[in-house]
């Protein structure tokens, strides 16, 4: 598989001879006005919408927050045969296919046979969070012949990451969002993973490559790469993480 970093939460994704672009935010640095707050974006994206080349399956983790759907990604759905996100997504947005937790669906792959694309559970902060910021999914992607991919989409909670692993282990790679996110929303609580709570999802997704996405690029974004990596130093787990420059395709497995 490869996998290339834009920026945030945004990457691209190939596998299997299909390209999955995860969480499309592609507008360049600017503030957010919203209901009693302001989101802002630090840096603009590696790779411009217009550059992507052809992507055959978007992973919009919830479709709510700029930072994972800004205005950019948005206007790109319509050219992607296949919007894979929440239900509540799909009641939004025309032509997205909505995953319960659990449920998945089967892709065509070019060269024959399927990758199949789970949706699983996320927790957007503490408990309760989902009636103030709304629900996410994270999605598992498994074909024969192909390394397992977990994407975390916007999640805090380690016990749903052990739920995740208990059904899908072994997991070869898995795509975290870190950063820990804190907006007013929760009172400062984190609402992404802390680089604490990274390295404890690294143990429990053992013996996985683990890729952090979700680390930089917004003022919400509170621990970036450095943080990071070095609670992975002290947990001496340095050989799992796999920090992505940004724009540079990278071949892991």
């Amino acid at each position: 598989m490869e996998i290339t970093h834009i920026g945030g939460p945004t990457a691209v994704l190939n596998l299997g001879g299909l390209s999955f672009l995860i969480d499309p935010a592609f507008d360049e640095p600017r503030d957010y006005q919203l209901p009693g707050r302001v989101m802002t974006k630090l840096t603009g994206p590696a790779i411009p919408a217009a550059e992507l080349g052809p992507i055959d399956v978007a992973l919009v983790s919830h479709d709510e927050h700029k930072d994972n759907l800004d205005d950019a990604g948005r206007a790109l759905l319509p050219s992607i045969p296949t919007v894979l996100s929440t239900p509540g997504a799909a009641t939004r947005i025309a032509g997205v296919r909505g995953l319960e937790n659990w449920e998945s669906i089967d892709l065509p792959r070019p060269d024959g046979g399927a990758i199949t694309v789970t949706g699983v559970p996320a927790l957007h902060g503490p408990e309760g969070a989902e009636a103030i910021l709304g629900v996410v999914t994270g999605f598992v992607l498994q074909g024969d012949g192909l390394p397992t991919v977990y994407v975390s989409g916007d999640n805090a909670s380690l016990g749903l990451v052990k739920e995740i692993v208990d059904r899908f282990a072994p997991i070869d790679v898995a795509v975290l969002f870190a950063g820990a996110a804190r907006t007013t929303l929760m009172n400062g609580a984190a609402l992404t993973l802390t680089s604490d709570d990274a390295v404890e999802a690294a143990r429990l997704l053992d013996p996985a490559t683990i890729v952090p996405v979700h680390t930089e690029g917004w003022t919400h974004f509170t621990e970036g790469p450095d943080q990071l990596q070095a609670a992975f130093h002290e947990a001496g787990l340095d050989h799992r993480l796999n920090l992505l420059p940004h724009g540079v395709p990278t071949t892991l497995g």
